[in-house]
């Protein structure tokens, strides 16, 4: 491998950091926002991003746990994707990339971004009918996720993944006849 490749290896996988730990603290913030909504409501347009559901709260719990929900699971779904890639980038040998543990992580990296797709298309489609209802859902668009591309890109990593799981049955193969 190059010391340009692995230069960009390298970045990419800093990178990677960087974005795991955005998404920890974005999380974090929104399930101490959670918590503080049902016990101080008068302090959440002081937390992180002011995400102030309290009129939701007041007219619908129901819709309030609803969305407040789909809005937790997405933010641990995309932090645990990246750490799933993290995990990925720090055992990955670029000189035989091709094995078991490689194509298994990049199965499962298609796995999350489908769910994270998946559950974000079912929290519009609420989001919507709550806002057909005529609640405020204008402040919840920040935090659904373009469900359209997430599933699009699911597919390709998938795709991606099959490609590599047959290059592990190439390569044990070809190892074989060595």
């Amino acid at each position: 491998m190059s010391k340009r490749n692995n230069f960009i290896f390298k970045g990419l996988h800093i990178v990677a950091w960087i974005i795991f730990v955005g998404l920890c603290i974005e999380a974090g913030g929104l399930a101490v926002n959670f918590v503080f909504s049902l016990f101080k409501p008068e302090f959440v347009q002081n937390l992180y991003q002011k995400l102030d559901l309290s009129q939701m709260y007041n007219r619908s719990q129901w819709a309030f746990f609803k969305m407040y929900s789909f809005i937790l699971v997405i933010s641990f779904l995309k932090a645990y994707l990246f750490y799933v890639v993290i995990r990925l980038l720090s055992k990955l040998n670029l000189a035989k990339p091709f094995n078991s543990y490689v194509a298994d992580q990049i199965t499962k990296i298609s796995y999350y971004t489908l769910s994270i797709g998946l559950i974000s298309y079912i929290a519009q489609q609420t989001a919507k009918y709550l806002q057909s209802r005529g609640f405020e859902i204008d402040i919840l668009n920040q935090f659904l996720a373009d469900s359209q591309a997430y599933i699009l890109m699911a597919a390709v990593i998938y795709v991606i993944a099959t490609i590599f799981s047959r290059g592990v049955e190439m390569q044990n193969e070809h190892d074989l006849t060595v």
